[in-house]
């Protein structure tokens, strides 16, 4: 399957000083400027360019999230291919996905349809006075089109409330008089701290993709998404850079020379006269400029933006289209009555998917009714809602508290229970994960309850990415519901089996009873310090 991206001739290097004149231009300030467009006229074109999602072959290595296939010189763009799971989300094209119908009040992921305005056209018109039927031509330009921002404020804990697109203002058509058309309003996100703003492909295309596989026998849906490959344009950081850092997209606009309004005379009439092809010729290259100037802008970083703090200004998803000239422009020694404009550029439409990722300084982890809203409900101000049966916890819970009067304060990210293959998307899955990924440290609860405890620790390591990942974190385990059976000594077996794991890994433990509240006190200075300390 071929995800096309729109087609696109460009210069990459046209950079020239070639605005055109203000309004009510003469004769010889649209000479001018003419006369540098045609001292431009050596120009480099763009390749065509296309997006696939490929099947990925047998020897394909799966360990480089993003794989440089191609770089300039010998390519215009950098190439690159990455899984498809970087550019898409399991939730938004699972069927019945009961995890997010569980958690309506709390959406932590969406995808967003964004479309900037396209621009203006410029109008064709002559002034006029009681002494003259026609005048000089006084046409003016059309508007820029508007364009969509991304905002992180303060105040918002959920994205529940975004819309799925967000489309902003086409910019409006100039005017007799040398009036301009009116710039088309822009648009505005406001999302939450720690929200993650990533490009992504277009969710109908993606389910399309899938549909093919489900004939040919069960197939993992994680699994599909990492081992078939979206190929991608990108661009370095600066020119003839051989890294990516931005992903390049493409908008559909007119070719060079093209995108004419005519008014009386149609293109067939025009294009038979020798003066239009010159006019053609030079305009070409103003408009090879601004395709150049709409590449420079049509970038988004590769790895996404991280709005982890609160945003000074706004920033620009996708920018609105150029407005047109008007055909006061085109008035020469030669072209006495242009009756022609130019088109305003096409604006920008792309999906972007936000996530929302938690800035809590530790992160509770565990099995099903291990006891974690318990603990969180004993030490924060939190109330997540607690029982006896497992997936109690739907959707993240953030407790905050201070050690002391005027001691230490963190917060504790509390996600749903992790069970086995949770990663191929069993039980609620690992979609939550995220809210942890920012925290300094990982508490990781089992219960003295179960059979065996340190099996089950070390099945919560395998799930959340292994021992290399949990590594990477600050490490508290707590075992919960030591009250039980406190003088069996297969209780207090399963407790030194655990704590002699964790003694070979450098990890703190401490055993609770978060339901009688015993040990309590202590637990909260141990994750403190967990919060506080940076991983080695």
């Amino acid at each position: 399957m071929v995800l096309r991206r729109p087609i696109q001739r460009a210069s990459l290097r046209v950079r020239f000083n070639s605005t055109a004149p203000d309004n009510a231009p003469k004769a010889s300030d649209n000479e001018i400027w003419l006369r540098k467009l045609s001292n431009n006229r050596k120009l480099a074109h763009a390749p065509e360019v296309s997006q696939k999602i490929q099947p990925a072959s047998s020897s394909q290595d799966h360990r480089n999230r993003f794989e440089i296939i191609s770089t300039p010189p010998d390519t215009s763009f950098i190439g690159v291919k990455a899984p498809l799971s970087e550019f898409t989300s399991l939730s938004h094209i699972q069927s019945n996905n009961q995890r997010h119908a569980q958690a309506k009040k709390f959406v932590d992921v969406r995808i967003l349809k964004c479309r900037s305005g396209q621009g203006g056209d410029g109008a064709v018109s002559f002034f006029r006075d009681a002494g003259r039927a026609i005048g000089p031509p006084d046409g003016g330009d059309g508007g820029d089109g508007g364009s969509v921002f991304v905002q992180a404020i303060e105040g918002l804990n959920s994205l529940a409330k975004l819309k799925t697109s967000y489309i902003a203002e086409d910019g409006a058509n100039g005017a007799a008089k040398q009036l301009d058309g009116a710039r088309g309003k822009d648009v505005l996100i406001s999302v939450p701290v720690g929200t993650v703003v990533k490009w992504c492909l277009n969710p109908s295309a993606v389910r399309s993709f899938i549909e093919k596989f489900k004939n040919r026998g069960t197939v993992n849906l994680r699994q599909l998404l990492e081992q078939n490959k979206v190929s991608l344009q990108c661009t370095g950081r600066f020119e003839m850079d051989q890294k990516p850092s931005f992903i390049q997209l493409f908008r559909e606009s007119y070719e060079a020379g093209e995108g004419w309004h005519f008014k009386g005379k149609d293109e067939e009439y025009h294009l038979e006269k020798n003066w239009f092809k010159q006019l053609k010729e030079k305009v070409s290259i103003y408009d090879l400029e601004l395709a150049s100037s709409e590449l420079s802008a049509d970038k988004f970083p590769l790895l996404g933006i991280d709005l982890d703090k609160p945003s000074d200004r706004p920033i620009c998803l996708v920018k609105g289209g150029k407005g047109g000239l008007g055909n006061m422009h085109f008035l020469t020694n030669l072209i006495r009555n242009p009756r022609f404009s130019k088109m305003g550029r096409s604006g920008l439409e792309q999906f972007f998917m936000f996530e929302l990722k938690s800035l809590a300084d530790i992160g509770l982890v565990g099995l099903p009714n291990a006891g974690k809203s318990t603990i969180l409900n004993k030490i924060s101000k939190a109330r997540p809602k607690i029982g006896h049966w497992e997936f109690t916890t739907t959707h993240p819970s953030i407790g905050t508290f201070n050690v002391g009067a005027e001691g230490f304060g963190f917060t504790v990210a509390d996600i749903p229970g992790i069970i086995k293959d949770a990663s191929k998307d069993k039980g609620m899955g690992l979609e939550f994960l995220r809210h942890i990924q920012r925290s300094k440290g990982w508490t990781i609860v089992v219960s003295l309850e179960r059979e065996d405890p340190l099996a089950d620790l070390q099945l919560l390591i395998s799930e959340l990415g292994g021992m290399e990942e949990v590594a990477r974190k600050n490490v508290l385990v707590v075992c919960n519901k030591a009250d039980i059976e406190p003088h069996n000594p297969q209780s207090l077996d399963k407790f030194l089996d655990v704590q002699g794991f964790c003694e070979t890994q450098n990890w703190d433990i401490i055993p609770i009873s978060a339901l009688k509240g015993e040990n309590i006190d202590l637990l909260i200075e141990k994750m403190a310090r967990c919060a506080e300390t940076s991983a080695t």
